[in-house]
């Protein structure tokens, strides 16, 4: 299968400081976590592949056409992104908020049905007629989740991209979330790349880990008990594999911080 989206050697400026060559290929259908230290350029990797950020060396490829040749709106029906920041400018609502997905199908008959199943989709029906100003974090957060499903509700075969979706959530709410996400991925065939920082959800609920470190791309790996002397290594600390059974994936237990070397 070819490549839905690709990299290649591409790279950029931000804030005086050069992020890649990052070179790497995602498969539709196709759960990527993305891992890193704070600041070592995860979300600059995400708003490389999404097109947010234009890449000054090198290229972005988006179903075999560089992204810069996509245009808006038929981009915006094959990719979608869910940022870190849940706000919104006015207190508008709930479904107003998720209709925005829909901004490029013009004309959209289905919109109405599509939001109520969206909404349903990242369980939230039941905020249906609230204002989004009114929610609680994790409320608002099923409702941007919502608006993003949307968004490729009836695409197939294109890219979810996530930004730490899951920060600041409750466990319960965070696995809910996640569940969903990969179950509407999985039936559209979607790519699902999301940045993460727990470890066991990134073994458990992804394929693959691209790792990330002061602006580079330093692991493509597995999402396997292989993975973990990795993992220990990105982010400096003890890592202590735990078996789950025959048919979980693993998990690992962060025991102390690892001498500087």
């Amino acid at each position: 299968m070819g490549a839905l989206v690709q990299l290649d050697a591409a790279a950029l400026m931000l804030g005086g400081r050069r992020f890649g060559p990052f070179t790497l290929a995602l498969a539709a259908g196709e759960r990527v976590a993305i891992l890193g230290p704070s600041g070592a350029g995860k979300s600059t990797l995400l708003k490389l592949m999404a097109g947010e950020r234009a890449a000054l060396a090198g290229q972005v490829v988006f179903d075999s056409r560089p992204l810069a040749q996509w245009p808006v709106a038929a981009l915006a029906r094959r990719r979608a992104v869910l940022p870190q920041s849940h706000a919104v400018a006015f207190a508008m609502p709930v479904d107003l908020v998720v209709a925005l997905g829909r901004h490029a199908v013009e004309p959209d008959p289905a919109r109405a049905s599509l939001v109520r199943e969206s909404l349903a989709a990242a369980h939230a029906a039941h905020l249906a007629g609230r204002r989004f100003d009114t929610l609680s974090g994790g409320e608002q957060a099923r409702v941007q989740l919502a608006r993003t499903l949307a968004q490729l509700w009836d695409a197939q075969g294109g890219a979810l991209l996530v930004d730490e979706p899951l920060a600041a959530l409750d466990p319960g709410l965070q696995l809910e979330l996640l569940e969903a996400m990969t179950r509407f991925a999985a039936e559209r065939g979607h790519a699902l790349v999301a940045i993460v920082h727990d470890l066991n959800q990134a073994l458990s609920g992804f394929e693959r880990l691209w790792l990330v470190r002061d602006g580079s791309l330093v692991g493509d790996l597995r999402a396997d008990a292989a993975a973990v002397p990795a993992l220990a290594r990105l982010f400096g600390v003890d890592l202590l594999p735990v078996d789950l059974g025959p048919d979980r994936a693993p998990g690992v237990l962060a025991r102390r911080l690892l001498p500087a070397s």
